[in-house]
């Protein structure tokens, strides 16, 4: 199963193309949107925000409410292209055209530069169109078709902030299904209300002087069954293809599982998960400090990741960089942008790892349709059990 994803951030459309999704899965639009209009919210988010109310098209792969074994075709459209026709349009125009909007001065922390060098582009907004967040859209709406993969075989996924800037919440262990239903209902997508309030009042405070905050987010995924991923080759442990997957999502820059980098500071007596036995449950772990990840495969406990967010690059308090004209120092150009996106970034890190488990669960139980998959899981289930 894999997917890729085309268009800008200033474009007609996002588009992806999800190939290998088994027939016979419902596919609801409406859950798509649900997870769109999930990564629109949160406190701190910037005016595109009120722009675009992103919608989903499916265009292949799904008749009636089903999919077919199709590759499936996703749009989402981009409300604001008619203001970018002319700037953005596919048709050729001078280079000395004024509509072209050209960028010439890199933001520092983004893909400006180094893209304008790698594939030798003049206007940087051949870079930046394509590198901005904006893409995450698509992929939101790629990995809620995933969920819904996902929930056809109990497995459920779900996050919530842990940090903004230096305000940290209190942890507290609870269902999956409640922790949902709580951070729904925050704004900064906190249990924690002290630390709800305190986050909120450290964006208006960053906005005010022109600058940015970032965070940690935990997603956690229940009810995966044991083996999936593998142990035999490097690019087949499913933690690994999971971190990889979380640093890819813009801004992103650290991933750990379970306790984490807590585990650099323990003895191995306080890291380690010992296995336990009981007549009815089988083999299971006494705690889940890994994570639910051994020798990269699942362990049957919850998957438990954090992300790290930098803060947004582009900051209204604008940094210094140099103009590749003419090569003097100037002060970089500003792109609408938002003051805070941990608490969107933390539904976009839940969709990007529902991909991965799919993907993974798909290896292990793979079948053309969900009816089949659902006796190979069936076999597997009763091997374990008689283990």
């Amino acid at each position: 199963m894999r997917y890729l994803t085309a268009g800008e951030t200033h474009g007609p459309q996002l588009t992806a193309i999800i190939e290998g999704m088994p027939s016979n899965l419902l596919i609801s639009a409406e859950a798509i949107n649900e997870q769109l209009g999930r990564r629109q919210k949160g406190y701190g988010r910037g005016l595109r925000m009120q722009i675009e109310k992103d919608t989903v098209n499916l265009v292949g792969g799904v008749r009636h409410g089903k999919s077919t074994g199709a590759p499936i075709a996703l749009v989402v459209e981009n409300n604001d292209w008619k203001h970018w026709t002319k700037v953005m349009g596919a048709e050729p125009v001078d280079e000395d055209n004024e509509g072209r909007r050209r960028v010439h001065r890199p933001r520092p922390g983004h893909a400006d530069l180094n893209g304008g060098l790698k594939y030798n582009q003049k206007d940087l907004r051949n870079i930046l169109e394509r590198s901005s967040a904006r893409e995450t859209t698509v992929r939101v709406a790629v990995g809620a078709v995933a969920r819904q993969f996902l929930a056809e075989f109990g497995i459920k996924v779900a996050g919530q902030v842990l940090r903004i800037g230096d305000i940290e919440v209190k942890r507290v262990d609870l269902p999956i299904d409640e922790l949902q239903r709580l951070t729904e209902a925050s704004p900064v997508r906190v249990v924690d209300k002290d630390a709800e309030l305190l986050m909120i009042a450290a964006i208006d405070a960053a906005k005010e002087d022109g600058d940015t905050l970032g965070g940690i987010v935990e997603v956690i995924v229940e009810g995966v069954p044991v083996g999936l991923g593998s142990h035999v080759q490097w690019d087949r442990k499913l933690d690994g293809r999971i971190a990889q997957a979380v640093v890819s999502i813009q801004a992103f820059k650290g991933v750990e599982f379970g306790i984490g980098f807590e585990a650099a500071k323990q003895r191995g007596s306080k890291v380690h998960d010992e296995i336990m036995y009981t007549e009815g449950n089988g083999f299971y772990r006494a705690s889940n400090r890994a994570g639910g990840f051994e020798g990269g495969m699942t362990t049957g406990e919850p998957i438990v990741v954090r992300g790290v967010m930098k803060p947004i690059s582009t900051l209204y308090k604008a940094l210094q960089s140099v103009d590749i004209d003419t090569k003097e120092p100037f002060t970089a150009q500003v792109e609408r942008s938002d003051t805070c996106a941990v608490p969107a970034a933390g539904v976009i890190m839940e969709n990007i790892i529902a991909w991965e488990v799919a993907h993974a669960f798909l290896e292990k139980f793979g079948g053309d349709s969900i009816e089949e998959i659902h006796a190979n899981l069936a076999n597997y289930k009763a091997q374990v059990e008689s283990y």
